[in-house]
């Protein structure tokens, strides 16, 4: 019999646009002899649907004119409800692929949701999900657990941000900590939206302006010269499985932004690192380390820098990885075996 599994899409996050190419990649690759997917979409109001219509609409962003109806989660039966014509269904679901970045659902909120009905979710809990979302805590964590470099920051809540004296002195503080160039990010945010390289003084205040638009705490961090380099992890109850790494060039943009990931064609990419063969396996066990410190499990991508003195600095974990056409967890799993459709099966397999 075929398992029937949700696809969540869409959502409260400025990632929306992210979301909808990820889950149109993870339903063009669903292995349909073994599973039945169904659909859930989320508008940017938080609205909840079954979406019933084309697959194609999604990646278009037409799907909220298809065929919908009105969803929730019963919390007693591990169901979902369907309004059809105002009659309720219940749909048991035995497995929910979530294909939300951001806020809302790479926050742990959306598996808190299905948690408390029962309904298995594939990749992190609703704690490991939270605490990665949150790049201060989960590096504070990863300096205590483990023996990986992080950058040198200065952590910065919202209200301690009142006026132009509060600049200045956070301003002050990073400065005498690391100096320029240092990077402005909010601490709770992916896809590198709300960051900012900052050079000078005199875009400091705009920067963390920017960060704390897409949340109440902000990261500013010293500037890591190094590549980029990033791992696919894949754990599959207990049994993890590294990729060989990825390296990221991003050409001649400031860094590895918004823009430059989803949007221009600035960026390339290594397949695997330009890397020896010691520092890809070095860098696979950092991965791992991390991977396991934050309690992890499903699947992660795992980001660092490598400097010129041949250490690696963890940047950041991310829970739910992109699966649009061009991101690189997939591609990473491609590169050792693993095909796109199995890779899909063995996370929606391996949900808890």
């Amino acid at each position: 019999m075929k398992k029937t599994i949700l696809i969540l899409f869409g959502g409260k996050s400025s990632e929306y646009e992210v979301s909808l190419s990820s889950a149109a990649g993870a339903i063009g690759n669903l292995d349909t002899e073994r599973y039945d997917a169904r659909f859930c979409g989320i508008t940017r109001e938080g609205r909840m649907y079954l979406f019933e219509d084309d697959p194609a609409m999604i990646p278009a962003d037409t799907w909220e004119s298809g065929r919908k109806f009105p969803l929730s989660v019963d919390f007693s039966d591990g169901t979902v409800v369907v309004l059809r014509d105002g009659t309720p269904e219940h749909i048991r679901i035995d497995a929910v692929l979530p294909m939300i970045h951001g806020k809302f659902c790479e926050d742990g909120t959306m598996q808190g949701l299905f948690a408390v009905a029962g309904i298995p979710v594939a990749g992190c809990d609703c704690q490991a999900s939270a605490l990665c979302m949150d790049k201060a805590a989960a590096k504070a964590i990863v300096v205590s657990e483990t023996s990986v470099n992080v950058a040198r920051a200065v952590v910065v809540k919202a209200d301690a941000v009142r006026d132009e004296e509060d600049i200045s002195k956070i301003r002050a503080q990073a400065e005498a900590k690391f100096g320029y160039p240092m990077f402005v990010k909010p601490s709770r945010a992916g896809s590198s939206v709300g960051v900012s390289k900052v050079k000078s003084e005199k875009t400091f205040a705009d920067a963390v302006a920017a960060a704390l638009k897409e949340d109440t705490k902000v990261l500013v961090e010293e500037c890591v010269a190094g590549r980029e380099i990033e791992v696919a992890v894949l754990e599959e109850h207990g049994k993890i499985t590294v990729a060989h790494p990825a390296e990221i060039d991003v050409g001649s943009s400031e860094f590895y932004d918004y823009e430059t990931k989803y949007i221009s064609d600035a960026s390339s990419f290594y397949l695997p690192a330009r890397l020896p063969e010691e520092k890809q396996d070095e860098v696979r066990r950092y991965a791992e380390a991390i991977f396991r410190a934050l309690d992890c499990r499903g699947f992660s991508r795992v980001d660092f820098f490598f400097r010129p003195d041949g250490t690696f600095v963890f940047n950041e974990i991310n829970t739910l990885p992109g699966f649009t056409p061009i991101s690189m967890y997939p591609k990473m799993m491609v590169n050792d075996g693993i095909s796109y459709r199995e890779l899909i099966s063995r996370l929606i397999e391996s949900a808890e």
